[in-house]
């Protein structure tokens, strides 16, 4: 009796975890899973992206950088 009692108490545990992860994905994935069955496309959000700026011309030498680029 004791064994059935130590074999049951993993079992109901997993069984427990087994539906605390089905109902954490279901959430997630919910909206998409509905949308699949249906037929149509699940609402993607849009990634915005931050401008950089790029220069397009590098500076120009000052004359300390040319007398240091000439003495080397």
């Amino acid at each position: 009796m004791i064994l059935a009692v130590l074999g049951t108490l993993p079992f109901l545990a997993i069984l427990w975890l087994l539906t605390v992860l089905g109902a954490m994905i279901l959430e997630e994935s919910g909206e998409k899973i509905a949308a699949a069955l249906k037929g149509t496309q699940a609402h993607q959000p849009v990634l915005v992206t931050p401008r950089v700026r790029v220069r397009a011309r590098p500076q120009p030498l000052t004359r300390g950088a040319e007398r240091a680029r000439a003495a080397a």
